[in-house]
C-alpha cells in the first residue's frame, strides 16, 4: 500500500483510536430528497465537525459543502438507477480524475452480490481498485442488499469477503447475528451501515455491538440526521466508537445533551 493511500486512510480511520464515525449523506443519489436531507447544506453543515468523514456525491459536495471544510470526504462514485428501477444495475458515475480534483480521501461504490447485475458491479469495483492504487485513493465497497437478499452472516460474509478479495480497502456492511464471523472473514477494515431509522437507544446498542464484534466504526446516516437531536446523537455515537462508552452510557449522554439543547 503506497504512502498516499495510507495517508488518506488515516484521515478516515483515526490512528489514535483505530476507529471512525462516518456520516452517510449520499441517500439522494437513488432516493431523491430523503427526509432529513431535503436541504443538504442545512443538515450536513452542523454535523460535519463531529464526523470523521462525510460520505456523499460530487453534486452535494459542490453545492452544499464549503471548500474550507476539514472533515475528509468519501465520494460516492456509483449510481445510474433509482428506487423506481432495479437497484443493482449500477455503474461508475464519477471518474477517478474528478475524485482527485475534488481532493477526496476515498471513493465508494456499491456491489450487489447475488443481484441481477452482480457481475458488472464487481467488475466496476475491480476497475476502481486498479485506479485507486494508481493514484493513491482508497476504495470503500458497500455490500448493498436487495429486497430478496437475506441479511444473515452467511450472505454478508460472502459479500464482504468478495469485496476484500477484489481489493477493496474498506468494506461497509450491515449488522447481523454472528457479525463477528463476518468481520473475522474479511481481511480489511469494516464499518457498519446504519440502515433505516430506529429509536436512538436501539441505534446506540447496534453501534456498541458492531464495535464490540470488531468493526472499526460506523457509516451512519438516517439514525443521526433523522433524529430529533442530530448533534447529541452523533456525539453519543462517537462516545461508543472512540471513547469505549457502553450503549447505556451513550444513551445517557444523548439525553443529557438533548436536555441542554432544549431546557425546560
Amino acid at each position: 500500500m503506497n504512502w498516499g493511500l495510507k495517508n488518506r486512510l488515516s484521515k478516515i480511520i483515526k490512528p489514535n483510536t483505530g476507529h471512525t464515525v462516518m456520516l452517510a449523506v449520499d441517500h439522494g443519489y437513488f432516493q431523491g430528497p430523503t427526509t432529513g436531507l431535503k436541504i443538504p447544506r442545512k443538515t450536513i453543515q452542523p454535523l460535519a465537525p463531529y464526523a470523521d468523514a462525510l460520505m456523499l456525491t460530487r453534486g452535494i459536495l459542490r453545492t452544499s459543502i464549503d471548500a474550507n471544510i476539514e472533515t475528509p470526504v468519501v465520494l460516492r462514485v456509483s449510481g445510474g438507477t433509482s428506487i423506481l428501477k432495479e437497484l443493482s444495475n449500477e455503474g461508475i458515475t464519477t471518474s477517478m480524475e474528478e475524485a482527485i480534483r475534488l481532493n477526496v480521501s476515498a471513493v465508494a461504490l456499491s456491489i450487489f452480490v447475488g443481484g441481477e447485475y452482480e457481475k458488472q458491479t464487481l467488475l466496476s469495483l475491480s476497475k476502481l481498485v486498479d485506479e485507486g492504487e494508481r493514484y493513491g485513493i482508497p476504495v470503500l465497497a458497500v455490500t448493498a442488499v436487495g429486497r430478496e437478499m437475506a441479511r444473515d452472516a452467511r450472505y454478508l460474509g460472502l459479500a464482504c469477503r468478495i469485496a476484500a478479495e477484489l481489493g477493496a480497502h474498506i468494506v461497509k456492511t450491515y449488522f447481523c447475528e454472528g457479525f463477528e464471523k463476518v468481520v473475522e472473514g474479511c481481511p480489511v477494515p469494516m464499518v457498519m451501515a446504519g440502515g433505516k431509522k430506529i429509536p436512538e437507544k436501539e441505534a446506540l446498542h447496534l453501534t456498541f455491538n458492531a464495535i464490540h464484534a470488531g468493526a472499526v466504526g460506523v457509516d451512519m446516516g438516517r439514525n443521526i440526521f433523522q433524529s430529533d437531536s442530530p448533534i447529541p446523537m452523533i456525539k453519543a455515537v462517537r462516545s461508543i466508537v472512540h471513547e469505549n462508552a457502553t450503549a447505556d452510557e451513550a444513551y445517557k449522554l444523548f439525553n443529557q445533551l438533548r436536555e441542554e439543547k432544549n431546557p425546560q
